[in-house]
């Protein structure tokens, strides 16, 4: 029996080690503070981590815990919503440590993008988040946010118009290389 509980902590450990600085990055881009997607994460994965038997043995781990970080990201702003959607200060948005092969953490512009980000409704960004830094399918962002595959498509449309009608944001901003 013990050798089993360690056998299922080393895979547990296994898996935070290398799924951690995706869903930091998600978080951190949900939240738009560093503080915030830290603690976000850790709640995250002790919640996976209780039920990490069931998680463990599925078919896709990190895409249930995206899921489990999405669900808890939006209970813990629902009551809040007014709060969250107001553009955070320049303060927490700086302080996100990108990826070294994030291409995006490396842009010029990241700090416009960021408080752009900022300024979208929940829903629109958590879509634009999923599908475009984390670059899941419709379907699969769908089934990250619980919902269906014309609300993500719809959230999306809306997050990127947006973002566009954002003044010199696209200006600092390429897409695929393109202006």
């Amino acid at each position: 029996m013990g050798d089993q509980k360690k056998t299922r902590d080393e895979e547990f450990q296994s898996f935070v080690i290398g799924c951690w600085p995706r869903l930091l990055r998600t978080a951190f881009l949900l939240s738009g503070e560093q503080h915030a997607a830290e603690d976000l994460v850790q709640a995250t994965l002790e919640q996976a981590y209780v039920a990490w038997r069931r998680i463990g043995s599925a078919d896709a781990p990190e895409a249930y815990v995206r899921r489990v970080l999405i669900n808890t990201h939006a209970r813990r702003h629902r009551r809040r919503l007014k709060e969250f959607l107001s553009p955070k200060g320049d303060s927490g948005l700086g302080h996100e440590q990108p990826d070294p092969g994030d291409p995006i953490g490396r842009a010029d512009s990241r700090g416009a993008l960021l408080k752009a980000l900022a300024q979208l409704p929940p829903r629109q960004r958590q879509t634009v988040v999923l599908r475009y830094w984390e670059d899941l399918t419709e379907t699969q962002t769908a089934e990250a946010m619980g919902c269906s595959v014309g609300a993500v498509k719809s959230n999306a449309a809306k997050g990127i118009a947006k973002l566009r009608a954002i003044p010199g944001l696209d200006e600092t901003v390429t897409y695929g290389g393109r202006k």
